[in-house]
């Protein structure tokens, strides 16, 4: 199953793409800040989620990995 189709699997999709923006801009932030428009802009939208809402983007990450281990 895709994980467009199963909700849960989206979310995970879209945490761990937030999570490795944010990782990736901090270490190498050229990679990220030449594409601010466009399809490529999703990476640079991701790492300021990920920059700004760390904290809630850390408890997301640890509830849905509670949830996988319950699963």
């Amino acid at each position: 199953m895709s994980a467009l189709f199963n909700f849960q699997s989206l979310l995970l999709v879209i945490l761990l793409m937030i999570c490795t923006c944010s990782y990736v801009r901090s270490i190498a932030p050229s990679l990220i800040d030449r594409n601010k428009e466009g399809f490529l802009g999703l990476f640079f939208m991701s790492a300021r989620i990920g920059e700004r809402l760390s904290p809630y983007v850390a408890l997301s990450c640890i509830a849905m990995a509670v949830t996988l281990l319950v699963q």
